[in-house]
């Protein structure tokens, strides 16, 4: 793979529905202990660098405001929240944006994109679970606002491995996929 440089003051960390709710299910192709404990780590590391770590959660309204698919198909969600469901995984530091998200992906309904503008952010590190949810939606749209993108290979897992994202080449491209460590290379 070609060498990745990455630039504390213009990248993110976006971290997407690392919390208990979300935790509990299968996934693969890594275990939800190692996405989270490597996701843990490469927060430390941008906190460590000044950078910006934004840790997204999932709430979906319960009761008369659910959410009603228009398919016959069931969300698979609790019918209610239970305790512990917005507990996150990755503990927050007091430096760390925190985002309430609606949806699947964390762009829309929320303030994400106005807090990554006002800190200049051009790139987005993204891990999370589940791959071929929250973190593929919150991608694609990081992508149509003009963000490059770096997947966090070994902190993202989904349901099944066929959802697996994989865009294995970073060169010249806006996405890319690195499962190395976040560095300090600033020009």
């Amino acid at each position: 793979m070609p060498s990745l440089t990455l630039f504390p003051k213009s990248t993110a960390l976006v971290l997407i529905d690392l919390q208990k709710g979300i935790t509990g299910f299968p996934v693969e192709p890594h275990p939800t202990a190692a996405v989270v404990e490597n996701a843990s780590l490469l927060a430390n590391q941008f906190r460590d660098l000044n950078a910006p770590v934004f840790l997204v959660r999932v709430a979906f309204p319960v009761g008369p405001a659910a959410l009603n698919l228009i398919t016959g198909a069931k969300a698979p969600l609790p019918p209610t929240e239970p305790d512990g469901w917005y507990e996150p995984a990755v503990k927050p530091r007091e430096s760390d944006v925190l985002i309430l998200k609606r949806h699947w992906g964390a762009f829309y309904g929320t303030e994400l994109d106005l807090q990554l503008r006002r800190r200049h952010i051009e790139t987005i590190v993204i891990g999370g679970i589940a791959t071929n949810f929250g973190v593929e939606s919150t991608a694609r749209s990081a992508y149509e606002l003009g963000y490059h993108l770096v997947f966090a290979e070994d902190a993202m897992a989904s349901e099944l491995q066929t959802g697996f994202l994989l865009y294995p080449d970073c060169s010249g491209s806006k996405i890319c996929l690195a499962g190395v460590p976040f560095q300090q290379n600033e020009s």
